[in-house]
């Protein structure tokens, strides 16, 4: 395995799972990027592009002019420009899809864009190593600091510079917070040009990671970047439950993949009709309980029997909308030719016993006692017969 995705380390490390490289797993996947572009040649006298992405610490990733280092490839460790001294990454991305990128993105002027230095001699790498180790002890101190100068902010990760000259705090907070006093304590205490920069909740997931409910890592730590709003109409949509234990995630607000599936179960219901009008036949009126959205049911009750589920179709539904309009009521909601069969849940057998709780108990056995006239017996009386036979038969 390549640990140089490695989801909680930087520049190569894993320090995430800390098995240092023999996972197995094919990499920790933290905001892999696959350049479906790699195979292509250029067209002739086109030149190569000349800015490439870096990856620092989780995901934060800036666009960097190349300059006059050459031969940059994904997972090279650089040391770039930085404000004040260098910093210390990781290519992430090069060539025609870090256009794409930063057009995709918006990003700045490439004449704005800061340079790549050089890539990282083995002294960056060891200057590297030790102010990393310096960043947790550093995010606790700062967490005393701040709850002794009673401030209402969480200090949720600490990120130093390649070089160690600088130290970015993030920190949540869902007030406005007056840390210029906090600064001065942080300056003070580890002698460090310092920057507080305030994230949001979905951010601070991002950074920290986790496994969510579905059993694997959180998605905003491995590939997800654009955090788009996520509403209780979503869940509308795909029929579930407004459950805000089973809605939220680890960050406290409503989980970004319930987004994922939603233009699907939109353009499923383009043609579903209203569900709070009520379906007037002779036999009664009858209202609407659930729908099947792939399967195209909708299921209505009788008014005087609302236990009772009846499957109808759209196209059902939808005539018997149009007959109530023109002051007309079907007999029914369903005909006889019309009836939908709703399926059954399928009857298991249970043919080996599993189903008994008592399967694996140790039963006493009885044990059987042993016939006089039993097979081993009779067997050995015929073997002493031809035995005492063929004694007899000798002259």
């Amino acid at each position: 395995m390549a640990c140089s995705s490695c989801s909680s380390g930087r520049g190569g490390l894993p320090a995430g799972c800390n098995n240092n490289g023999a996972c197995g797993a094919g990499g920790c996947s933290k905001l892999p990027v696959f350049d479906w572009l790699a195979n292509m040649a250029l067209p002739s006298g086109v030149s190569p592009f000349t800015i490439v992405e870096v990856r620092f610490k989780n995901s934060r990733k800036e666009f960097f002019k190349a300059g006059d280092v050459s031969g940059l490839a994904v997972g090279d460790a650089v040391a770039v420009e930085a404000s004040p001294g260098h910093d210390l990454g990781m290519v992430s991305m090069t060539g025609e899809l870090v256009r794409l990128q930063m057009k995709r993105l918006g990003a700045q002027n490439e004449h704005q864009l800061k340079t790549v230095y050089r890539k990282a001699r083995p002294n960056d790498i060891e200057k590297w190593k030790e102010v990393v180790a310096r960043e947790t002890p550093t995010m606790l101190r700062a967490r005393a600091i701040a709850t002794e100068l009673k401030l209402e902010m969480k200090i949720s990760d600490v990120e130093f510079q390649g070089d160690g000259a600088k130290a970015i705090f993030y920190y949540t907070a869902e007030d406005r917070v007056d840390f210029r006093e906090l600064i001065r304590h942080l300056a003070d205490e580890f002698r460090v040009r310092i920057e507080m920069k305030q994230i949001g909740a979905r951010q601070e997931s991002a950074r920290l990671g986790g496994i969510g409910s579905c059993g694997r890592e959180l998605c905003c730590s491995t590939w997800l970047r654009d955090f788009r709003s996520v509403n209780t109409g979503a869940a509308r949509y795909q029929q579930l439950s407004l459950n805000p234990q089973k809605l939220a995630g680890q960050c406290g607000k409503l989980k970004c993949c319930l987004n994922y599936e939603l233009d699907s179960y939109l353009d499923a219901l383009k043609d579903f009709p209203e569900s709070n009008v009520r379906l007037e036949t002779l036999k009664g009126s009858a209202f609407h309980q659930k729908t099947d959205i792939f399967k195209r049911l909708l299921y209505y009750s009788y008014t005087d029997d609302p236990g009772n589920f009846i499957a109808l179709p759209v196209h059902r539904v939808k005539e018997i909308i149009a007959l109530n309009k023109e002051g007309q009521k079907p007999e029914a909601l369903l005909s006889e030719k019309e009836k939908v069969r709703v399926e059954k849940t399928p009857d298991y057998e249970n043919v080996v016993g599993q189903d008994s709780l008592t399967r694996f108990d140790n039963q006493r056995r009885k044990k059987k006692k042993k016939k006089p006239g039993n097979r081993s017996d009779q067997g050995q009386q015929h073997h002493r017969n031809q035995h005492s036979q063929k004694q007899n038969s000798r002259p």
